[in-house]
């Protein structure tokens, strides 16, 4: 289909706008994986979908599309970590200490990473997964390997500069076949759109008012576990569990980063156990977050 079309629905004002329907987006993103259109028509579209806004039929079509593309491989009782890939500024990653601790158990988890995608530009799992020993309950795939179509996209992406619908539509490949997932959220809102979006890929998909957009937890946040429509609530406090964490609130360099990973604080330490409680709840080993801290202790 001719891709002006796609452009025309998108960028037309809001008289003129219209969205796509789920087989216009899939199309669509066929035609900007396979890079079968000028990249400044790449470039107008995603700027136009995002200020349009995007639906959530439009983000479904177009990661069915990015399904396609990608070959699967299975790594049984894993929960797939959904990272943003503008990368963190202000804090360390804390993943690899979560990794260490769920060795306690047979819980694997699923990293993924790729070269930094706008706006943030942060420090990448892709930096801290190439300069670091990862335990051997940690899959690290790297985009370029297994979807290069879209790892290719990424000139394109930091020409534009902005955040696109890219953003989320990457966060979650399900390259594990993981029967769990986590991503990060900003705010509630979201909550729902992303269940709409995600969850009917997993088992048991969840959300968390992580650190930076992550599925990390660094301070009193909400969680949100879906299973098909019904979704269910909790507040977690690390507070409550004796944690005294201090996060940053100032830019830090990918040295310091990797020093407080390699040498990390008591409270830090235990920081990583609660998360590892978290995903160890998310993946029904336990009954609950309490329940799964006491066991790592």
């Amino acid at each position: 289909m001719d891709f002006f079309k796609y452009i025309h629905a998108v960028g037309t004002g809001p008289k003129g706008n219209r969205d796509l329907s789920f087989d216009e987006a899939k199309d669509m993103m066929y035609q900007i994986l396979n890079q079968s259109v000028p990249s400044e028509q790449t470039a107008a579209f995603l700027l136009g979908w995002r200020l349009k806004p995007e639906t959530v039929e439009e983000f479904r079509g177009a990661i069915e599309a990015c399904d396609t593309y990608i070959t699967p491989q299975k790594i049984p009782y894993s929960i797939e970590l959904g990272y943003p890939f503008d990368g963190k500024v202000k804090n360390p990653y804390i993943f690899p200490l979560v990794a260490k601790e769920l060795q306690k158990t047979d819980l694997n988890i699923v990293i993924i990473g790729d070269e930094r995608q706008p706006a943030k530009g942060g420090i990448t799992t892709k930096e801290v997964c190439t300069h670091i020993d990862l335990s051997d309950n940690t899959y690290y795939f790297d985009r370029a390997d297994f979807f290069p179509q879209m790892h290719n996209l990424t000139e394109i992406r930091n020409k534009l500069g902005l955040r696109s619908a890219f953003n989320t539509i990457e966060k979650l490949p399900r390259i594990a076949q993981s029967e769990f997932a986590i991503t990060g959220v900003f705010h509630k809102p979201y909550v729902k759109k992303y269940v709409e979006i995600f969850s009917d890929r997993y088992k048991r998909f969840a959300l968390i008012q992580g650190n930076e957009g992550t599925p990390e937890l660094f301070s009193k946040g909400r969680l949100w576990i879906a299973e098909g429509d019904h979704v269910d609530e909790y507040i977690i406090n690390p507070e409550y569990y004796g944690i005294d964490y201090k996060k940053s609130w100032e830019k830090i360099s990918f040295e310091e980063s990797l020093e407080q990973l390699q040498n990390p604080s008591d409270a830090y330490l235990k920081l990583a156990r609660l998360n590892a409680a978290v995903y160890l709840f998310v993946t029904q080993k336990y009954n609950s977050i309490d329940e799964a801290f006491e066991a790592l202790n």
